[in-house]
């Protein structure tokens, strides 16, 4: 996080009527000088339309965009500050890899030395300072999205703006390409806003993700903090995998599930309200203690392996246990499997430490 506590990037109310249908519902957001933001959410939560209206693409229905202490809320797109790169990669294919770089140097009238000089330096950073003579079609997919990273980078703008540049990859071309664009942009330091469906994406990328859902922000936070804290049953089940358990609140700190009770960290939830419980499957701490052992451990509970799925570097273990815990994972290391003996119909003494849960009023 920047030490500034200027937002470069201030939205306040911000709404997006298409017809009758809203898409961003008054939203408000501060981002960072510097920052490299992650848009998280499904299909049709907002997060695209949200970034078009600050390109000015798709202006607001209301509420105010400021850039740079400057109100941009009513600019068209071409008075607005900032690069951009979709998913389809958008360049011109009748212009070699030069002159789609030079694009908007040109515009600027700049002197061609000048403009020669930008677009070698752009395209060896991107690491393509051979192509500057072929035309999109002769690249892969992976080099053509370097060189509209680079186009969108020429005119050194205030904001960069990524519209999914990576769906269209394939897995090993994707992950390449986010290491490069984020050692780009702590390279220049620009203010950066990516758009993605992809948590791993956000999680690998971001300084602060901002998870979208129906139009409205449901959480803001480091990767850390939206992966650990998740602020919501959305966030907990939107970002990685999460068990969920129904239960009700006993006393503060104390979950009844069945006819078991589990102790969590101290909550303000009212007791006799329907709560779910969450927790992660790498923090499900599983083991081969007999009855008594487990007995004498705090929320450790007899559990059944009703299966195991091998997925490389761990092993996760469908676990079936007492009245309303229902179908749980468990995420064991494949070493841990093999010196555990886990085989299907396995019994296993399953801990849930209190410091991994996170307890949810179920909605009225």
């Amino acid at each position: 996080m920047p030490e500034s506590k200027q937002a470069y990037l201030h939205i306040e109310n911000l709404t997006k009527h298409f017809g009758g249908f809203v898409a961003v519902r008054q939203l408000s957001l501060e981002i960072f000088s510097g920052e490299f933001i992650c848009f998280l959410g499904p299909s049709g939560c907002g997060k695209t339309t949200l970034l078009r209206a600050i390109a000015g693409l798709d202006p607001q229905s209301s509420g105010s965009i400021t850039q740079g202490e400057k109100d941009i809320s009513n600019l068209p797109p071409s008075e607005r500050d900032f690069g951009i790169v979709f998913q389809s990669y958008a360049l011109f294919p009748n212009l070699t890899v030069f002159q789609n770089v030079a694009y908007g140097l040109e515009n600027q009238r700049l002197p061609k030395a000048e403009i020669r000089k930008r677009v070698t330096e752009l395209l060896q950073l991107v690491g393509l300072p051979e192509q500057t003579e072929k035309y999109p079609a002769q690249l892969s997919g992976g080099e053509q999205q370097r060189v509209a990273l680079s186009r969108a980078l020429a005119t050194s703008p205030g904001l960069l703006l990524l519209d999914e540049p990576l769906s269209a990859l394939d897995a090993r071309v994707r992950a390449a390409l986010r290491q490069e664009i984020r050692a780009l942009h702590e390279r220049l330091g620009v203010t950066t806003i990516l758009v993605t469906h992809d948590q791993e994406e956000a999680l690998s990328m971001a300084d602060r993700i901002v998870v979208m859902n129906h139009g409205r922000i449901e959480q803001v936070g480091t990767p850390e903090e939206i992966y650990g804290t998740p602020a919501s049953p959305f966030v907990a089940d939107f970002i990685g995998v999460m068990n969920f358990m129904q239960g009700e609140i006993t006393s503060s700190g104390t979950v009844r599930i069945g006819e078991n009770s589990i102790n969590c960290e101290t909550t303000n939830i009212q007791v006799g309200r329907k709560v779910r419980l969450t927790v992660r499957p790498e923090d499900i701490l599983c083991s081969a203690d007999s009855a008594s052992d487990q007995a004498l451990r705090e929320n450790s509970f007899l559990l059944q392996v009703e299966s195991v799925e091998f997925l490389g570097s761990f092993c996760r273990l469908i676990l079936s246990g007492p009245e309303g815990f229902g179908k749980l994972k468990a995420d064991l290391s494949t070493q841990q499997v093999h010196e555990l003996k886990v085989t299907q119909n396995s019994r296993l003494t399953a801990e849930f430490p209190s410091r991994n849960l996170r307890i949810f009023p179920e909605s009225s």
